[in-house]
């Protein structure tokens, strides 16, 4: 049988845009209750604004920077206490910054993308996990990358983080597997979102050129996978599910002869 999420709560993070708006998009039109998760208030209501109008879902925004221990473990306290806490657990707020040499990042920059990345990502599940395992119930599906499985010139920073959020999957899912609890992860290749943009600290020039002449991945090609992920039945967990698009076939091999492949 498969997952119905009328009756279930869905949290994300990284909720105000790219992947993150695309989830909350995809599990509204499925009828669940959504925790939005982001640093970027303006951002997150008018997305709640907009899922509520279209679809008529439970809301929740919490405007948090989930780098800031503290404060997660304040506001995530508080929705716990009022026993509001996620059937479905997506821990995707990441980023990216430069694409310098290893030795050659600015500090600033690798600790940002260790923070959220790794940090931030670990103060969320901190605080959620135990009232999963209290409840004996839960799905956490954790946002890597083809990063988490392969490096690349000018990427050694993030591609850790990547790695990082890998290897914490994979051990949550043997910590967890005495439990109904599955533990998944996504890895996407290339998909274009507001990634490039902060990679490159807004030069709107370089983040097209990563897309010029191949059709990269969608947000929304990105939730369908994921809805489809959380929609197995509860003995089925897609431990990791790796989605390039067509004309890419590693993390630096991609193929521009021909332009975008027609849809």
């Amino acid at each position: 049988m498969k997952q119905d999420f009328k009756n279930q709560t869905v949290m994300i993070t990284g909720a105000s845009s790219g992947f993150g708006a695309a989830f909350a998009e995809a599990f509204a039109r499925e009828g669940a209750s959504l925790i939005n998760i982001a640093r970027r208030k303006d951002r997150l209501q008018a997305l709640e604004s907009s899922l509520r109008e279209k679809y008529g879902v439970e809301i929740l925004s919490v405007e948090l920077d989930i780098s800031d221990e503290k404060a997660v473990v304040e506001k995530l306290g508080l929705l716990a206490r009022d026993s509001i806490v996620p059937d479905l657990l997506i821990n995707n707020a990441g980023m990216v910054r430069g694409l310098n040499k290893v030795w050659e990042t600015p500090t600033q920059d690798w600790n940002e993308m260790i923070d959220i990345n790794i940090k931030g990502l670990l103060n969320v599940s901190a605080q959620i996990i135990p009232h999963m395992v209290k409840k004996n119930a839960g799905h956490i599906i954790n946002v890597g990358s083809i990063s988490s499985h392969d490096t690349y010139p000018g990427g050694g920073i993030y591609c850790a983080t990547k790695f990082a959020v890998k290897a914490i999957t994979d051990t949550l899912r043997k910590e967890l597997v005495n439990t109904p609890i599955r533990v998944s992860m996504i890895s996407p290749g290339m998909a274009e979102t507001e990634f490039s943009l902060v990679r490159f600290a807004g030069d709107k020039d370089k983040a097209n050129a990563v897309y010029e002449n191949i059709q990269p991945l969608t947000a929304e090609d990105v939730a369908e996978i994921v809805l489809f992920m959380a929609k197995r039945p509860p003995h089925v967990n897609l431990a990791d599910v790796v989605v390039y698009p067509t004309h890419q076939a590693s993390v630096s091999l991609v193929y521009r002869g021909e332009g975008k492949t027609k849809s």
